[in-house]
C-alpha cells in the first residue's frame, strides 16, 4: 500500500474524470489520498470530494497565496470545520515569497492561526514554504514555545537548514515529483539526510508530475514514481519505502482510519 498525502482533487483539472483518477490510483495500490484545501471559502467543494470516495480524506485551510483574502478566518472556525470525520488535517498554510512577498505579514498571521488550530485539534498542519526558509523556521520555533503541534513540510523544496530545524521540532517532511527531476540532486541529498521516520511522499497533483510524466497533468497514481526514487536515494527497496512512508503517514495523520488488512485478504 502507498499513500498520496497531498493532492487537489477538487481542482477543475480533474472535473471531467474524477472517478477514473481515483480508480487508477486505487488500481496501483494507493490506499489513501488527502485532498488539500486552499481556501476556506471553497471548503464545501473539497469536503464533497472526500465524502464521495471511500479512500479520500481532506484538510481545511487557507493557502498563503490566498491568506490576504481570508484574514477573518479564525482558529475556532478551523477547529469547528475540522470536527467533520473526513477532515484529517489543517491547511495548507504557510509562507510563499516567490510570488507574493508583499503579503508576507498576512501570510504570517494566517500561518499562526492555522498552527493554533493544529495545536487545538491535534491534526497535522500541512505547511507550504517557498523562498521563506528563515522566516518559516523562526515562526515554527516561536510557536513551538507556546505548545507542541503536529505538522508536515509539504512538497519540500527548501534548504537543508529548514529540514533540520523542522525535524528538531518533531515535523515530518514530504517529497513530491520534484525529487525525480534531473537537476534536483541537492534536494535528493536533503532527502538522504532526512530521518526515515519523518518521510512522506505526495503528488501535489495536478502539479509537479514526476519523471517520466514531467510536464503533464499529475495525478495520485504517479506518487509511486516519487516513492521509487526516494527508495533509491535512501538505499532501500521500493517495498520498504512504501511501508515506511505509509507507516509514517498513519502516525502523523492519525485521524485517517487504517485499512483492515485481514478483511482485505479475506
Amino acid at each position: 500500500m502507498l499513500v498520496d498525502s497531498h493532492c487537489h482533487l477538487d481542482f477543475p483539472d480533474f472535473a471531467d474524470e474524477l472517478p477514473e483518477i481515483v480508480a487508477r490510483a486505487e488500481g496501483v495500490g494507493i490506499g489513501r489520498m488527502v485532498t488539500i484545501c486552499t481556501r476556506v471559502a471553497k471548503f464545501p467543494q473539497v469536503l464533497a470530494v472526500a465524502e464521495r470516495f471511500e479512500n479520500v480524506y481532506c484538510s481545511v485551510g487557507t493557502h498563503p497565496h490566498n491568506s490576504h483574502e481570508e484574514l477573518d478566518v479564525t482558529a475556532d472556525q478551523l477547529v469547528s470545520l475540522a470536527s467533520h470525520p473526513r477532515v484529517v488535517a489543517i491547511g495548507e498554510a504557510g509562507l510563499d515569497y516567490f510570488y507574493q512577498k508583499d503579503h508576507a505579514a498576512a501570510q504570517a498571521q494566517s500561518l499562526r492561526v492555522h498552527i493554533e488550530a493544529a495545536r487545538q485539534t491535534g491534526l497535522p498542519l500541512v505547511i507550504h514554504s517557498r523562498d521563506a526558509d528563515e522566516d518559516m523556521a523562526s515562526i515554527l520555533e516561536d510557536e513551538a514555545e507556546k505548545g507542541a503541534y503536529p505538522a508536515l513540510l509539504h512538497c519540500f523544496s527548501s534548504g537543508v537548514d529548514l529540514m533540520k530545524r523542522g525535524v528538531a521540532l518533531g515535523l515530518y517532511v514530504s517529497f513530491s515529483g520534484i525529487l525525480t527531476f534531473k537537476r534536483s540532486e541537492e534536494l535528493r541529498e536533503i532527502a538522504r539526510q532526512t530521518p526515515m521516520d519523518r518521510l512522506l511522499v505526495e503528488t501535489d497533483a495536478p502539479y509537479l508530475a514526476p519523471l517520466p510524466f514531467r510536464g503533464k497533468r499529475n495525478e495520485p497514481s504517479y506518487v509511486a514514481h516519487t516513492c521509487a526514487v526516494l527508495a533509491e536515494v535512501k538505499g532501500v527497496s521500493d517495498a520498504e519505502m512504501r511501508a515506511i512512508t505509509t507507516e509514517n503517514f498513519f502516525r502523523l495523520f492519525s485521524k485517517v482510519p487504517q485499512p483492515d488488512l485481514h478483511k482485505a485478504e479475506g
